[in-house]
C-alpha cells in the first residue's frame, strides 16, 4: 500500500505511540473496577482510545480516496517562538503576575503564524485571561499573584 496522506499517517504513529505509552504505563497502577476506579483506570482506556483513534487515522491515511499531501518541512524557528512563550510565561509569572504573563505568552506564541492579527490576539488574550482567572482563581481558589509585584501594595 502507498501513503497517499503523510499528514495523517504521521499523526497516527503519533496518537498510536502515545496511547500504547499511557496504556502501558498505567497497567502498572492498581486498575479498580468501573464502579471504583483505580488510578490506571482512566489512563489505560484513554491510552486505549487514543491508540484506536491512530490507527483509523492510520488507515484511512492509505485509503484510495485519501488526499495526497506530504508533510511540510519542520519549522525549528516556530516551535522555538512557542516553547519560548511557555517558558516566558512560567519566567514572568512570580514577578509579573496572572495578567501580564497571559497577556505576553498569547502575544509572543501568536506572533509565530502570520495568521493572526494583533486586534485578534487581543480579543483572545483578554478571553483567555478572563476565562483562566474565573476557573483558577474564582473556581479552584489557586493563588496566583494577579498583577506585578511593583503595583501590588
Amino acid at each position: 500500500m502507498k501513503i497517499r496522506n503523510q499528514r495523517d499517517f504521521g499523526a497516527g504513529i503519533m496518537y498510536m505511540v502515545i496511547g500504547l505509552f499511557f496504556t502501558i504505563v498505567a497497567t502498572q497502577y492498581p486498575m479498580g473496577t468501573a464502579a471504583k476506579m483505580g488510578p490506571g483506570y482512566f489512563p489505560f482506556y484513554l491510552g486505549i482510545l487514543m491508540t484506536l483513534l491512530g490507527l483509523f487515522i492510520l488507515i484511512k491515511s492509505l485509503g484510495a480516496k485519501a488526499t495526497i499531501e506530504s508533510i511540510p518541512k519542520f519549522n525549528w524557528k516556530i516551535m522555538a517562538q512557542i516553547t519560548g512563550a511557555v517558558v516566558l510565561y512560567g519566567v514572568l509569572l512570580p514577578k509579573m503576575g496572572f495578567l501580564v504573563a497571559v497577556v505576553v505568552l498569547v502575544f509572543v506564541a501568536a506572533s509565530a503564524s502570520k495568521e493572526f492579527t494583533w486586534k485578534g490576539t487581543a480579543i483572545n488574550a483578554a478571553f483567555l485571561v478572563t476565562f483562566t482567572y474565573s476557573v483558577f482563581v474564582l473556581g479552584l481558589k489557586l493563588q496566583f499573584p494577579l498583577l506585578p509585584v511593583f503595583l501590588q501594595q
